[in-house]
């Protein structure tokens, strides 16, 4: 899988991401391409025009993605505060073995330390 990792993630996740524990993804975080000051916005088309699932604790994206009326691209927000490295990484891995590729691919995922909900994209109005 291909992900973009947020400026307000930390750089262990796309490091971790990228290891041949994690199954050696196609990660980097904004800051690897020089893109910490970048648009929402413009992530996000980055995230859906290279077929990423964008990585996050930036509450604005759900948003973003949803009113887009798009399939794509997958979101995981992390909604557990301020935590640690180690306690991020450990919601990403739960993520990844809880939400199989294809779906995570076409959802927003918002996890915290007591939950995991999904919302398959497209959104729909209701």
């Amino acid at each position: 899988m291909k992900f973009l990792i947020d400026q307000p993630v930390s750089p262990i996740l796309a490091e971790w991401l990228r290891s041949t524990e994690a199954g050696s993804h196609d990660a980097f975080h904004a800051r690897e391409r020089g893109l910490s000051r970048a648009a929402d916005t413009d992530l996000v088309a980055l995230a859906l025009s290279e077929s990423r699932v964008l990585v996050t604790a930036d509450l604005d994206f759900p948003r973003i993605i949803a009113l887009s009326g798009k399939d794509a691209p997958g979101l995981i927000l992390f909604r557990a505060g301020n935590i640690s490295d180690a306690q991020m990484l450990a919601l990403l891995q739960r993520v990844l073995l809880e939400v199989p590729p294809p779906a995570l691919q076409h959802a927003i995922v918002v996890v915290d330390e007591q939950s995991l909900r999904i919302a398959t994209l497209p959104i729909q109005p209701r």
